[in-house]
């Protein structure tokens, strides 16, 4: 019985700490404003590029953009909270294409235009980008080539990087990565989003951490938004569909 409970009380001890783990706030708060720190830079990672991509019907290639980290001999790509490992002659991919749609933990975008040689930046400041969507519909309908974007763009959680465990937002541009645009309010987080076709119409909803306790739960309160991509000024109004 002795020797079981030498084995029992590691394993114990590492439930709670993963229990704590999980348990991390999203956003910090100091003073009842929140806190966003600085991201450290780690010296030890390179910028990688995945090979370009291009959607269907625009004019623009789409070069993937990620972190990689040598440590002791091992390789590792970036993906947020954690980072997956590869053999040094392993695959060095950082994103994933389907139709009309990129996903991975992704630190940049770079824009090319056919038949140009230069290449620009989605945004200089850092962030963690999840998925990126083109709206082939709103281009056939609006004549507008617009992308989505879901991401990370600040330290919420104050623990010196953006990873998938600060907030997460949603981002608009057009297809060349121009008017990079924000669309939600800092420090709710996205619950989701949909396209209405008919109509070109973006539906979001978002959470407010309106107790300031650090997590979005049940006693927060559900913004909800809509943007119409028709118009050029993609002009974010709230409304309430359960009053």
């Amino acid at each position: 019985m002795k020797k079981l409970s030498i084995y029992i009380f590691p394993i114990l001890i590492l439930l709670v700490s993963c229990k704590e783990e999980s348990k991390k706030p999203k956003v910090i708060y100091e003073d009842a404003k929140a806190v966003v720190a600085p991201v450290k830079k780690d010296s030890t990672q390179i910028k990688i590029a995945d090979l370009p991509i291009q959607m269907e019907g625009t004019p623009f290639l789409i070069h993937p953009m990620g972190e990689y980290s040598m440590t002791e001999g091992i390789s590792k790509v970036n993906s947020g909270s954690a980072s997956s490992s590869y053999d040094k002659d392993e695959s060095f991919k950082v994103s994933n294409y389907s139709e009309y749609e990129i996903t991975g933990y992704i630190s940049n975008f770079k824009f090319q235009k056919i038949g140009s040689d230069s290449l620009h930046l989605l945004t200089e400041k850092p962030v963690l980008i999840q998925t990126v969507t083109y709206l082939k519909t709103v281009s056939d309908k609006a004549k507008q080539q617009v992308l989505v974007y879901t991401l990370a763009d600040m330290d919420t959680n104050n623990d010196g990087k953006i990873s998938s465990n600060d907030i997460k937002t949603i981002y608009l541009s057009d297809i060349s990565g121009n008017k990079f645009t924000k669309i939600a309010t800092d420090f709710q987080e996205l619950i989701d989003w949909n396209l209405i076709e008919s109509n070109s119409h973006l539906y979001f909803r978002t959470i407010e951490d309106i107790n300031k306790n650090g997590a979005f739960d049940k006693k927060d309160k559900v913004h909800y938004h809509v943007v119409n991509l028709q118009k050029k000024d993609w002009k974010v109004e709230e409304y309430s569909p359960i009053n």
